[in-house]
């Protein structure tokens, strides 16, 4: 066990202000238990090896894709998440007090927001200004009245709380409508149990499933029409939104799915999901979207997120949201100064967690306090701005001319202002640069709708200001996480297990949920951009070989045969006009005569249409919209290909060998990615969606190479070059060599990549995997009759049956061009087009026409 002298040495750096609230130390200066049992580990662990584990902390939280998106960044880029490996240890004493009074601020705000929408006693007994409910974004008209399931009807509620430098907890913002970090506090207790489990042996630290065990109870008991088994779903605002991740990953952990806006539709007054199947209703919703947007036909008119109609199914109780719409207007800033009026009222008693000192602009004496006070306060508005605006401003941040224009501001819409106390945030260990530094820090905890009251998470959010002066804390400002660790009173303490389990064996068979059409949607063109990346990859790179292997100058057939293949290369990856600039002569021959600059661009150039890391991209949007269906290991292995890819456009030269050890790499990450899919994922729907984009994806490559390769006889060298590398870049010489054991000849070349069944690369074999899955799609029709989309697989796959390699390798010997096969070939990629475009019309959209409101009776 380590001495006094090894903790204090470690913590030499930790030297806080005066005045500033140490969180370590009790009322004699001594280290408090816990904190001494936890630095007590970390000794023992020793700083070195801290410094590794904090390495492995961020490589972690990257690998597993943790982000935050930042609004109106410029690039589009998100923050890598950032885990402190110290946490924030909360005493047992302490979270007594704070569970009890979260519980009744929980409670509180439930009851005012029943009210507000309800008989509005508050407003008309004056307790609340009717201005600060009236004039707020977040009131609802719409809302009013509308009878809601279950006691309570905020069923979810969260709290950034800090203590201040009398050691007190206060609270210093309220979130009611869709409170964001539950899932980041999840995954930073996953991190710190993976990389620093010791750390957890000595100190008895609560768990946080039972808040995601409540949570899942919460959302079932509010289901309409006492349904056992309701169909939930997280509602998102998408991929842009700076808290995707955690939407993602919560479906995935709650096993909910995971849909945007135009993924739903109201019909007949009920939710329904548009699924490959059909539609299928909707019980529940978890919004992570702002009330005002989810529906346009009520709300929000401008909304592209929501759900025209939503609204009314809810009317109608057909639809249970958490949180209802309308509740944002109870995280309103402006109701903190009469909080304890409103406890008053219902309870007659004292909060139990104050809330931080708050003066509403709203009143003229207030606002006049605030402008006199303006540089000492924490200047907020009573709703949460649009994106890219500052809702929280530090008044001492301002210059004087900026100081003016906020007040004015306050002078011409003071309703909209409110000014907060500023106090000194306690100080945290934190470890900075290989040492524990103090920095402030925030503390949000969670809390659900549970037996009549609340139950909140025994841990929650804490994040860190990044600057030791910084009053304002956020993940938009660059704050760091921690893990926060709730000590629980009594090392025998059990926890409770909140999901009661059923005896009912079919209880445990697996939910059959049909697939959403968005979520196919995404998944096909996973698959059809993996396989566009390979085969793009891998003619790039056979290009680059031949080219480097027959160096300058070129005999007249190699000459030859070096621009078919740039032209080939061309035509396949569709980089056009590259190496087929017929207008402008200049252009192509400098093209010709130095390849390589073309061949760079076609490789790192993201933005040219066509170019791998154009297709990279387009995979990555695909495989980003549903992340929460990759295995942890499969997104590893993305986020890797990733990385690697991006450091090697930044740091791409005149290196030729290098940018093929570059596409190399990112081969071995694609055959990665696909291996971990076949091993993960279940061979089910989504499966076969994926595997159908592959496989047409694949075909479709298969002829574009085939046509643009041998449109023409040619002489008898470069026939032999051309053959030799349409089987590199499709990996099928060695395969080719042992099948025939005969040297290069078109017609068996033919063979195998076209007409040989027992070839999972040929066409055939492809075309025939397709028909089996377009099969085994929903039907949507007549049962007896096959689609259309399965009469043209069935038209390609009876062609392949019915011709072979001789009659396609012959050619017109006036003009020797190969018109059988480019014929052919043409009449296959009509058709394999054909059926992409009808499966995607039939399962991927289930657009709903437009019914007349009213109609009119003609005499």
């Amino acid at each position: 066990m380590p001495d006094h002298t090894q903790i204090n040495s470690l913590l030499q750096n930790y030297i806080t202000d005066i005045g500033v609230y140490n969180e370590i130390l009790a009322e004699d200066k001594t280290i408090l238990p816990d904190w001494k049992t936890f630095f007590s580990s970390l000794v023992q662990t020793g700083t070195a090896e801290i410094e590794e584990r904090n390495n492995d902390i961020l490589r972690l939280l990257k690998e597993n894709g943790v982000a935050y998106n930042i609004y109106n960044d410029p690039s589009g880029q998100s923050r890598p998440w950032e885990l402190d490996p110290i946490p924030q240890i909360i005493p047992a004493k302490d979270w007594e007090t704070i569970n009890a009074g979260l519980i009744q601020r929980a409670e509180l705000f439930d009851l005012i927001l029943k009210d507000i929408y309800g008989a509005q006693t508050l407003i008309k007994e004056g307790i609340i200004p009717q201005e600060l409910i009236y004039l707020h974004p977040g009131f609802l008209r719409a809302c009013v009245n509308i009878p809601l399931p279950g006691t309570q009807h905020l069923i979810l509620y969260a709290a950034d709380m800090a203590r201040g430098s009398d050691g007190r907890i206060w609270v210093i913002g309220d979130r009611t409508q869709a409170p964001s970090g539950s899932g980041y506090a999840l995954e930073n207790r996953h991190a710190m149990s993976t990389v620093l489990p010791e750390f957890f042996n000595n100190l008895s630290v609560k768990r946080l499933s039972p808040y995601f065990d409540a949570l899942q109870k919460a959302l079932m008991a509010i289901a309409p029409h006492n349904n056992d088994n309701p169909r939930i779903v997280i509602l998102t605002p998408g991929p842009d939104n700076e808290t995707y991740f955690e939407h993602s990953y919560l479906a995935a952990y709650l096993g909910l799915t995971l849909v945007q806006g135009n993924d739903l539709i109201v019909k007949d007054n009920f939710v329904w999901l548009k699924t490959i199947e059909g539609l299928e209703k909707i019980d529940v919703i978890l919004r992570r979207l702002d009330d005002s947007y989810c529906d346009p036909l009520e709300l929000k008119s401008n909304s592209l997120l929501g759900v025209p109609g939503l609204l009314q199914a809810v009317r109608k109780g057909n639809v249970a949201i958490a949180n209802p719409l309308g509740s944002s207007i109870v995280e309103n800033a402006g109701l903190v100064p009469f909080l304890p009026a409103i406890a008053k009222h219902f309870w007659n008693t004292e909060l139990i967690m104050p809330s931080i000192a708050t003066w509403w602009c709203g009143q003229p004496k207030e606002m006049q306090y605030v402008i006199d006070n303006i540089q000492s306060l924490v200047i907020k508005r009573i709703f949460r701005h649009e994106a890219g605006t500052r809702a929280t401003i530090d008044g001492a941040s301002l210059t004087a001319e900026k100081t003016k224009e906020l007040i004015a501001q306050i002078k011409a819409q003071p309703h909209l202002y409110t000014g907060q106390e500023k106090i000194n945030f306690s100080s945290t260990p934190s470890w900075v640069e290989g040492k524990i530094k103090p920095c402030h820090s925030l503390f949000r905890s969670f809390l659900v709708s549970h037996n009549n009251s609340y139950i909140a998470m025994p841990g929650g959010l804490t994040r860190t200001s990044a600057a030791e002066d910084n009053f304002l804390i956020s993940n938009q400002l660059g704050g760091i996480s921690k893990d926060t660790w709730v000590i629980a009173a009594n090392e025998d303490e059990q926890q409770p297990v909140l999901l009661q389990l059923k005896t009912d064996a079919a209880v445990y068979a697996p939910q059959k949920r049909s697939l959403p059409s968005h979520t196919a949607e995404n998944l096909f063109w996973v698959g059809r951009y993996t396989e566009r990346v390979i085969y793009n990859a891998r003619l790039q790179r056979t290009a680059m070989q031949w080219m480097l292997k027959n160096n300058r100058p070129l005999s007249k057939e190699n000459e030859i045969t070096e621009t078919l293949l740039l032209q080939i290369l061309t035509g396949c990856t569709y980089t056009f006009p590259g190496f087929f600039n017929e207008e402008d002569t200049e252009t192509r021959n400098a093209n010709y005569d130095t390849p390589w600059k073309e061949l760079t661009d076609i490789l790192y150039n993201e933005k040219r249409n066509g170019s791998l890391s154009h297709n990279i991209s387009l995979l990555k949007n695909s495989v980003y919209s549903v992340r929460n269906f990759w295995a942890l290991d499969t997104w590893r292995v993305l986020r890797q290909m990733e990385e690697d890819w991006d450091k090697a456009r930044q740091k791409h030269n005149a290196d030729h060998l290098r940018m093929i050890t570059t596409i190399d790499k990112l081969n071995t990450s694609m055959f990665a990615f696909l291996g971990m899919n076949r091993e993960s994922v279940r061979r089910e729907q989504g499966w076969n969606i994926l595997d159908l984009g592959r496989k047409l994806e694949q075909s479709l490559y298969i002829i574009t190479l085939l046509k643009n390769s041998f449109f023409q006889k040619q002489n008898e060298q470069t026939e032999y070059d051309l053959l030799e590398s349409v089987m590199i870049a499709t990996q099928s010489l060695i395969t080719y060599r042992y099948t025939y054991r005969d040297h290069l000849q078109l017609p068996l070349v033919l063979e195998l990549l076209m007409l040989d069944m027992n070839y999972p690369k040929s066409l055939a074999y492809l075309v025939s995997k397709i028909k089996w899955y377009v099969s085994d799609l929903p039907q949507t029709g007549n049962d007896t009759t096959l689609s259309e989309q399965e009469r043209l697989i069935l038209e390609a796959d009876t062609m392949l049956k019915l011709v072979d390699g001789i009659t396609l390798a012959q050619y017109d010997s006036s003009s020797k061009e190969y018109k059988i096969l480019h014929e052919f070939l043409d009449k296959l990629y009509d058709l394999l087009i054909s059926t992409s475009m009808l499966v995607s019309k039939t399962y991927f959209s289930h657009s709903q026409t437009q019914k007349q409101l009213f109609t009119t009776n003609l005499l």
